[in-house]
């Protein structure tokens, strides 16, 4: 199963036949994709079922239905065991970014981070999960799958949130700060963010 975001409002790709019992549920090969965009974008619908019998081609059937592009970002900690959030959009984000042609994801991840916030000595601890959303692009909507990393620093210096890019604040927050930040997020967000805190 898989949970794509199209705002705050998921798309799940299931291998398992349902009836509709306050959602919505497609076939995934048949579907108009704009159109549930849509119905989502616009709160008509809550959540969407997209079905297909076979668990392991969900998603590179739904790829193929609408394109998508590959991006990378970080969950950083610091030595105080401190979060690394952005603001942008008045909510609470985390550094990621588009992967640039010929790049591996992990150079992407790290340099994203770095030029959205300015934290430098960045290093990887591990590989966290993917998150996925719908935007549109030249009118086009199109998947954007974010592989995300969990990431230490030692960097103690300024912040330099990355203001061309619509940031305004690039910020240290502690574990409880992190968690009251959720209520002004953006849904996979929250997810990566609360299944750190909760590991911890």
């Amino acid at each position: 199963m898989y949970k794509i975001f199209v705002n705050d409002r998921p798309i799940i790709l299931t291998n398992v036949m349902m009836k509709e019992d306050g959602f919505k549920f497609f076939l995934l090969k048949s579907v108009d994709m704009d159109y549930i965009i849509r119905k989502l974008q616009r709160n008509d619908f809550n959540e969407v079922y997209l079905y297909h019998p076979d668990s392991d081609k969900l998603l590179s059937i739904f790829k193929d239905r609408i394109g998508h592009i590959n991006a990378g970002g970080g969950l950083v900690k610091n030595d105080k065991g401190e979060l690394l959030f952005i603001e942008r959009n008045e909510k609470w984000d985390l550094p990621k970014g588009r992967a640039e042609k010929g790049e591996d994801i992990e150079t992407t991840s790290l340099r994203e981070v770095e030029e959205e916030t300015g934290v430098k000595n960045l290093s990887i601890d591990k590989f966290l999960q993917e998150t996925y959303h719908i935007y549109k692009n030249k009118g086009k909507y199109n998947l954007k799958i974010t592989y995300w990393y969990l990431m230490s620093t030692d960097y103690s210096g300024e912040l330099t949130p990355q203001t061309e890019e619509g940031i305004t604040q690039a910020v240290w927050k502690s574990n409880e700060q992190a968690m009251a930040a959720m209520s002004n997020s953006y849904s996979n967000v929250v997810l990566l963010t609360e299944a750190y805190l909760a590991n911890l």
